[in-house]
């Protein structure tokens, strides 16, 4: 069964899902953006299970394109998936990286239990991904990414990438 993507303009830390993705920073120690508008609404529990993952398992900070899961404090989602999405370049091309989050935050969730997932447009941001590619290879990664997840609800911030992800998603 593919999986049912939906389009929602509004505030990924008020979604009601089984998990939510963070576009976190290699720290996980929360940051600006949609990062630190998470650990705010969540409440402490996020940052003491982000130490915990640095103290444990991820010494150096998680690597770009990789994704891990935490608790949700006192979000209204199940999990919080943290994944790092890679800083826009013009010199290189860093898009497997950012189809990267987007399949291994599928990933995880599948090993959640997860069927339902809200995610955040990754590095369009302050790490400058243009909007339309970013929403694009969101869709393209999604769509072809094998999982148990029955929906993936893109919460953008505003109207503009409403509108990009609503035309990436009627040319994939």
């Amino acid at each position: 069964m593919m999986v049912r993507i939906t389009l929602v303009q509004g505030d990924i830390t008020a979604e009601k899902a089984d998990a939510i993705v963070n576009a976190a920073n290699s720290s996980l120690l929360g940051g600006g953006g949609v990062d630190g508008a998470i650990h705010r609404r969540g409440g402490p529990e996020i940052l003491a299970a982000c130490q915990d993952l640095r103290r444990s398992h991820y010494g150096k900070g998680l690597a770009t394109g990789q994704a891990v899961a935490t608790t949700a404090g006192r979000l209204a989602a199940g999990h919080v998936i943290h994944t790092v999405g890679p800083v826009w370049s013009r010199e290189e091309d860093r898009s497997h990286l950012l189809a990267s989050c987007y399949r291994e935050s599928l990933r995880v969730a599948d090993e959640l239990g997860a069927r339902t997932v809200a995610f955040p447009a990754i590095s369009t941001g302050i790490y400058g991904w243009p909007m339309d590619d970013g929403a694009r290879i969101a869709i393209q990664t999604v769509r072809s990414a094998p999982t148990s997840v029955e929906e993936v609800r893109f919460v953008l911030f505003d109207a503009a990438a409403h509108t990009a992800f609503e035309t990436a998603l009627g040319a994939a």
